[in-house]
């Protein structure tokens, strides 16, 4: 499809997200050195209206990252630090008994969480216990919060930005496979370069960071996202991303032999849609009015490491969910001609 096929008003809001983009990373570049593909990956989630999970070893600036973004953004922003005692209720809110100064009475009032706010930052959310979870599960799905038997609807945009770290297992509450499958995202977050790091101690040490100025607001962030909806996705990219999730699940006809042999299970349709949601806020990102499979490549990691997982053959070669997608990838042409499948 080309820009004369598209309605004026897309053609320059697509012009227009290109440019907020590039002025974004030159903005965060001031506090963050780097991770250009942290960013971009977050930004997609962003725009493609779901949750990310960033995972990587402490020192790495995850946490300057979401707030410096959100500044960026000019959202609000809550960060909940969480610890084996967070209760449900201490990030949800709870309903106190307030009395009315001037008659007396007394009634339940809702104290709202800080899961109110539209960029909250789950710092570590693997320390805290399923309880607590699942009451995340809830807020990030359906966007809303329970208490007291009614429904409290969150602020939007929202957007639940998680962190983890890999290095210690003790004492964490692994997120069940039903809470990492709503993150549209899990982004590894890797050390910087050399010549990275030493940017880095040359501006903290030498106070030297920026401030953030915003870039975009809450309505323009919605107007991005339902933009990303209209982006045209065509038979041949959908097929690339159909092929490469249904490639991903041992014991079906597409599943190549080395899936069959080190996958326990792969990833379901919501892998698809991100696969495919992704790619068309990726475009975006760069200016272009449709998704290509070159998109759909660049997000493949991000969007499916989690909805892959590796049995125990595949852990004793040590073949984890990334050299899996990485060989998925290789094992599944770009250039075939891909057609809807025959009911």
């Amino acid at each position: 499809m080309t820009t004369q096929t598209l309605p004026p008003d897309d053609v320059a809001a697509v012009q227009q997200c290109e440019q907020a983009y590039n002025r974004m990373r030159d903005e965060l570049s001031q506090v963050i050195v780097g991770q250009d593909a942290v960013i971009e990956q977050v930004l997609i989630a962003i725009f493609s209206r779901g949750h990310a999970l960033l995972e990587g070893v402490p020192g790495l600036a995850k946490t300057l990252l979401i707030s410096s973004l959100a500044q960026s953004m000019h959202l609000s922003f809550k960060r909940v630090q969480f610890t084996p005692d967070l209760m449900p209720s201490d990030v949800t809110g709870t309903e106190v008994i307030q009395e009315n100064v001037e008659t007396g009475a007394r009634q339940y009032q809702f104290l709202p969480g800080p899961l109110f706010a539209n960029m909250v930052l789950a710092d570590e959310i693997n320390r805290t216990p399923p309880k607590t979870q699942a009451a995340m599960l809830e807020a990030m799905q359906e966007r809303q919060v329970s208490a007291g038997g009614t429904m409290h609807k969150l602020p939007t945009p929202f957007f639940v930005l998680a962190t983890q770290n890999p290095l210690e297992q003790e004492g964490t509450y692994p997120l069940p496979e039903a809470q990492l499958d709503r993150f549209l995202l899990y982004i590894k977050v890797d050390y910087p370069s050399g010549a990275e790091e030493w940017e880095i101690a040359r501006r903290v040490t030498g106070g030297a960071m920026g401030i953030i100025r915003p870039i975009m607001t809450g309505e323009e962030i919605i107007a991005i996202q339902k933009l990303v909806e209209r982006v045209p996705v065509s038979d041949q990219v959908l097929g690339y991303a159909w092929t490469l999730t249904r490639a991903s699940r041992p014991g079906t006809p597409e599943a190549p032999a080395f899936v069959n042999q080190w996958v326990s299970w792969g990833a379901g349709p919501r892998g698809l849609l991100t696969l495919v949601m992704a790619a068309k806020a990726r475009a975006l990102l760069y200016g272009r009015y449709h998704a290509t499979v070159g998109d759909v490549q660049a997000v493949a990691a991000p969007a499916l490491r989690h909805r892959i997982a590796p049995n125990y053959a595949a852990q004793a070669a040590q073949v984890d969910s990334g050299k899996l997608i990485q060989m998925l990838m290789e094992s599944i042409s770009a250039d075939k001609k891909y057609e809807k499948p025959a009911a």
